[in-house]
């Protein structure tokens, strides 16, 4: 039970702002490192083999994230569950929870891997790839998505890892994973001359290393939630809870991947492939904030999850606010940063003048509502953190289906390729006064005494 206590039951006694620091820093840093993964690959890409190589791994993103989500629908959701019961004392339901994980990640990966390899390029056409383009996006995804079972086991199981009492270790397990691909993409791209296959075999690597990691801690005994076999027993109830709760990150991350389809389309329509090479470079941007905030959120989650299973509300409230400001600063730096030095950013991945035009007048509009947007975010992960799933859900949807889709068919329409880049940061805009609406009507959740008398 001591080992429960120094573990565990400190997220429910410790100084909150100590507490989120703790969490939050190794959280951050683990975002971080995941976004300069998908930036050194753009980055050797583009200057190493060309702008339309930059263009074809853009087009990626949306099929990349589809098959990602199922390492979210899992990690989001057993993690979300576990700091719940772990609130609650439960071990023998924390550990059939991370049993039941470990098959899902496997069942469900399968689901989406492969269709997305005998359909390859009807998906590829489909996402607004050319001639020029498909070719990069084909050899980069016939080696990534057989591998991505070794991203979803290491980011789903690093968030076990973080919730379970451990943000150091899940810090270093991300690292792992990114060091190494620095360190292979030059050798395998240039080295070896494999080109964009190059960087496909050094992320499949460096991902497969780092969920050996993550697995070999799961199967130690020592450690504090751990692989026992009768924990392995798929149970509905269980998975009944992960997907419940991890659903919402991943139509969010589905939705993401519809809205990449027609953004790209739409691109393509008004810029040309350049104009898709342009887009993965600003998401190479965006993403590092986005990252951080996300850190945040993952650093609030076990802490948020814990207190609402201990019915610890003012200890609720009070996380919830550090956060917020923490990421409204984040995504500030974001917006100054993009709109000062545009050209310098887009120069780190391509020397070709025309695709760093188009990068800097999309980047300058894109990043316009990022200081209110950190807001939107935390809101809808709060939601999420404490099992609240259709509030989660429908925040999560609204920016990328309700509102970004008729707006990017609209604005293109009369603007054009401008119009495209304005639907982003106005969609950000009515995504962060829902998330507002939808926490002012849920004092509840913070005072649930009082409105129970009244």
């Amino acid at each position: 039970m001591g080992k429960f206590n120094s573990n565990a039951s400190k997220l429910g006694t410790d100084n909150i702002g100590r507490l989120l620091l703790n969490y939050s820093i190794p959280s951050v840093i683990s975002m971080i490192v995941v976004s300069l993964y998908n930036i050194i690959d753009r980055i050797f890409i583009g200057q190493g083999v060309g702008p339309l190589a930059i263009s074809g791994l853009a087009l990626t993103f949306p099929l990349m994230t589809l098959v990602s989500a199922i390492g979210t629908l899992v990690g989001v959701g057993a993690a979300t569950r576990m700091s719940i019961v772990l609130g609650m004392k439960d071990m023998p339901w924390a550990r059939n929870i991370l049993g039941n994980a470990f098959f899902l990640t496997f069942i469900m990966s399968a689901i989406l891997i492969v269709p997305s390899l005998i359909f390859l390029d009807e998906i590829l056409v489909l996402f607004g790839g050319s001639e020029q383009t498909i070719p990069y996006a084909r050899e980069y995804l016939k080696i990534v998505i057989p591998g991505s079972v070794f991203t979803n086991l290491s980011f789903s199981f690093s968030g076990l890892m973080r919730a379970s009492g451990y943000p150091v270790k899940s810090m270093i397990t991300i690292l792992i994973g990114v060091v190494l691909n620095a360190i292979l993409d030059p050798i395998f791209i240039f080295g070896l001359d494999m080109g964009i296959q190059g960087a496909a075999v050094a992320t499949v690597i460096s991902m497969f290393v780092s969920a050996v990691f993550v697995m070999s801690h799961f199967f130690n005994k020592s450690s504090f939630v751990h692989f026992e076999p009768a924990a392995f027993k798929l149970k509905k109830r269980i998975i009944r809870n992960i997907v419940s709760i991890g659903l919402s990150p991943f139509l969010m991350n589905a939705a993401s991947s519809v809205v990449n389809i027609i953004l790209n389309n739409r691109l393509v329509i008004n810029g040309g492939d350049l104009a898709i090479g342009a887009l993965g470079i600003i998401n190479s941007y965006s993403i590092l904030f986005v990252m951080c905030v996300m850190g945040l959120c993952q650093g609030m989650q076990p802490i948020m999850g814990y207190n609402y299973g201990a019915s610890k509300f003012k200890r609720m409230k009070d996380t919830l606010k550090i956060t917020i400001k923490a990421a409204v600063i984040v995504m500030s730096i974001g917006f100054l940063l993009g709109e000062i030095c545009p050209k310098l950013l887009a120069s780190l991945f391509t020397r070709d003048e025309e695709l760093i035009n188009i990068t800097i007048h999309g980047m300058r509009i894109v990043v316009l509502m990022y200081p209110i947007i950190g807001f939107q975010i935390v809101v809808t992960n709060f939601f999420q953190s404490i099992g609240k799933v259709k509030q989660s859900i429908f925040m999560s949807l609204s920016r990328q289906v309700l509102m970004l889709i008729p707006l990017l068919y609209l604005f293109s329409y009369f603007w054009g390729l401008t119009g495209v880049w304005l639907s982003l940061p106005v969609s950000d805009f009515f995504a962060a006064v829902t998330a507002w609406v939808f926490l002012s009507n849920s004092k509840k959740i913070f005072y649930p005494k009082y409105y129970h008398k009244n």
